[in-house]
């Protein structure tokens, strides 16, 4: 599942070709991704102009100029690219050609800029992925949004929050960091980097963070100065692009090959004089990689 950075690399990548032009036409080729398309999806947007691009945790965020947004979430391997004659500008190192499966070609976004013409266009082998619109004045309260907690790298991420959030929890610190009600956008692979980096294990109770007073502990700070740091290098990489992860260029990120402890089981750890070794566990169904011997 793409992660926040991969989506934030989505959007800084179609933001050229899309903020600014005139959706001329949503070319649907199929009645639904995951869950079917909105009544009359194409005829509520076909003609608006595209304001901005934005994203919430994992949803990319689409504005048009009649106050209405388009929200899309790529699933397992959604992707989006760019077809309007040039090589779309994209940060990073490559190394993987873009899918050019036509028949997963599923939606059309047909655009008029005053650059020229472009196509961008929404590939999804698996169907994972989804679309719906809504007001942006009530996205608050739509289902995708109303639960979710602050964004990793917003100003509303704090020790003193997430210690009224982990108070008097037995739960695992991972499992609790993966609650999107606690934080929105972190996955699986930025919190076992964010872990590693504030030295904390992922086995720890997200409780043992909070004093009895109900204060952060001196490690607290530490993890959350870790998920900002381990964020912004995300996006700075252009994403991690696992797997069939696409950028909006079309080629896959590299970011995966900086990564500390993920996927890393059995190779040393990198903590300058740690001496131990990534281990794997799974917590929750999911994999969890970690040092036993610098986590703590």
């Amino acid at each position: 599942m793409p992660e926040l950075p991969e989506v934030e690399t989505v959007r800084r990548g179609l933001a050229p070709s899309m903020e600014g032009a005139l959706l001329a036409e949503l070319e649907l080729r199929r009645n639904d991704l995951r869950f079917p398309f909105p009544l009359e999806f194409s005829r509520l947007v076909s003609g608006r102009g595209i304001k901005s691009l934005s994203r919430r945790a994992k949803y990319l965020l689409i504005d048009l100029d009649d106050g209405m947004t388009i929200i899309s979430h790529l699933g397992m391997s959604g992707s989006f690219r760019v077809e309007n004659g040039t090589v779309a500008d994209a940060p990073g190192e490559f190394h993987h050609p873009r899918s050019k499966d036509e028949k997963h070609d599923h939606v059309v976004f047909h655009l008029k800029g005053v650059n020229g013409n472009a196509r961008v266009i929404y590939n999804d082998p698996r169907r994972f992925g989804f679309m719906d619109i809504a007001r942006r004045a009530d996205l608050a309260s739509h289902p995708s949004f109303r639960d979710l907690g602050p964004e990793p790298t917003g100003n509303e991420l704090s020790a003193d929050y997430l210690a009224e959030r982990f108070a008097g929890k037995a739960q695992p610190l991972k499992s609790a960091l993966l609650d999107q009600k606690n934080i929105a956008g972190l996955g699986n692979i930025y919190v076992c980097e964010a872990l590693w980096r504030s030295h904390l294990s992922p086995l720890r109770a997200a409780g043992s963070l909070v004093s009895e007073a109900g204060k952060p502990k001196e490690e607290l700070p530490r993890l959350v100065d870790a998920i900002r740091e381990v964020i912004a290098d995300a996006i700075a990489a252009g994403g991690s692009s696992l797997r069939d992860h696409i950028q909006a260029d079309g080629s896959l990120g590299y970011f995966q090959h900086s990564f500390s402890v993920y996927d890393r089981e059995t190779e040393p750890c990198s903590t300058p004089g740690c001496g131990g070794t990534v281990a794997r566990i799974v917590q929750a169904g999911r994999s969890s990689f970690f040092c036993a011997s610098c986590q703590n």
